[in-house]
């Protein structure tokens, strides 16, 4: 029995010490889950989240030949955050849009859930081909939608065989997990070269740039809040996303529809580009474990979203590379590669914690959009151990918030109304 004043002494110390360790976001988990292939998701232009099932058949088509399943060996439990229903939610985002009102409380239902383990590279590496899997285009798919279950009307522009919002839905065969991966629409002409919908550039436009795309006196406007200079109608500007922004409403029907068919799920979202970013927002919203690559910075949009914000965000983690300008919010000014192709893509500031990979540095690749790719990150970054963590006991760089982190520095936001002409 050890004395009293060394027992005093002790006791706080080893308190402090079983607590960090029985933290839950830091249990890593060694239960494999084995994910199938069971669903191809895509909207159509009313906005109806639809689905397609694979058939056992098919699956090859849309994986790779030699891994039909997915393995992720590594998973760890966290503590997330839920809204305690999605009316709640709703009437909490909508009294912040209202400037003469209080924003509504959200009562937040604490869960401990079991999550990817993102200090796993392996992990990292089967999301990311999941994700790229969602970019390969069904074939005479029989889609059927849910009826009136979850579906909300929405504005919508592009078809689900085109240029807009698909992906895939995974299982484990007992339904305990369910993965959805999301395109991103601005892949199109970032990386596969093809022609994208002019509703899917106002939407990039929108939610990424300072002040609806408003490069210089060249540029049209998305939306008509710019008043001179660098100054910009904040209230008109989130009236705007809220009125013209097909993003956040077509992820919030996509996820309430899968909540629908798999009821008890723990359900994870991953997705690259912009679909990484509408990944990220719902990871924030519904308390979702998610996983993105290459995303656009999407907290400036969650705040003009209004989107409440959680006790803890520490279970969205964004993975990308210095050399991808899109991702690092240097893709901007009117010589650069995304401003050459009409996108003002002008935000750098994620949500949750990001995973960093020194390319530049460490690989000495050069800045280049063309580095923007899945496919890159999957074979180049990925595919092999990181020499940097490797040396210091990791398999990846540490996820880390982004601290200090600022965009659109030179405009001024505030209460500038429109003159009325005459």
């Amino acid at each position: 029995m050890l004395p009293s004043t060394l027992a005093s002494f002790l006791v706080p110390f080893l308190n402090l010490w079983s607590h960090k360790h029985s933290e839950p976001q830091h249990q890593h988990q060694s239960t494999p889950l084995v994910f199938e292939l069971r669903h191809l998701h895509a909207i159509l232009p009313d906005a109806r989240v639809v689905f397609s099932d694979v058939l056992q058949s098919q699956e090859k088509i849309f994986t790779e030949a030699r891994d039909t399943l997915h393995t992720i060996r590594h998973t760890r439990s966290l503590t997330t955050y839920r809204p305690s229903s999605f009316d709640a939610l709703i009437h909490a985002q909508r009294s912040g849009w209202d400037p003469l009102t209080q924003s509504a409380a959200i009562d937040w239902k604490e869960e401990v859930i079991i999550g990817p383990d993102v200090e796993s590279r392996e992990t990292l590496l089967l999301l990311a081909k999941m994700t790229n899997n969602a970019y390969l285009d069904p074939e005479d798919q029989q889609w059927y939608d849910l009826g009136e279950n979850w579906t909300v009307s929405y504005p919508f522009g592009w078809e689900p065989d085109a240029d807009g919002f698909r992906g895939h839905v995974f299982a484990t065969p007992d339904n305990s997990t369910v993965v959805v991966s999301i395109k991103g629409t601005s892949a199109n002409v970032f990386g596969g070269g093809g022609p994208t919908a002019k509703k899917d550039k106002i939407n990039d436009n929108l939610l990424f740039s300072c002040c609806c795309a408003k490069v210089d006196w060249t540029w049209t406007a998305v939306c008509g809040c710019h008043r001179g200079g660098y100054k910009c109608d904040l209230e008109c500007l989130e009236t705007a996303l809220v009125n013209e922004s097909l993003f956040y409403p077509i992820g919030t029907n996509l996820y309430n529809n899968l909540t629908y068919m798999y009821p008890d799920s723990n359900i994870w979202v991953t997705g690259h580009s912009l679909g990484g970013s509408l990944a990220g927002l719902l990871g924030a919203t519904f308390g979702a474990p998610a996983v993105t690559f290459e995303a656009p910075g999407e907290k400036m949009a969650s705040r003009r979203l209004h989107l409440p914000s959680p006790p803890s965000l520490h279970h969205v983690t964004h993975v990308y590379h210095t050399a991808d300008p899109i991702a690092m919010g240097t893709c901007n000014g009117i010589l650069s590669s995304c401003a050459l192709s009409g996108y003002a893509m002008e935000s750098r500031c994620h949500l949750g914690k990001t995973i960093v990979y020194d390319t530049v540095s460490n690989l000495s690749w050069a800045v280049d959009i063309r580095t923007h790719g899945i496919v890159t990150v999957i074979e180049k970054v990925l595919g092999e151990p990181w020499p940097p963590s490797v040396d210091v006991g990791r398999e990846v760089p540490e996820a880390l918030p982004q601290e200090d982190c600022v965009e659109c520095y030179s405009w001024e936001f505030g209460d500038f109304p429109k003159k009325i002409s005459g």
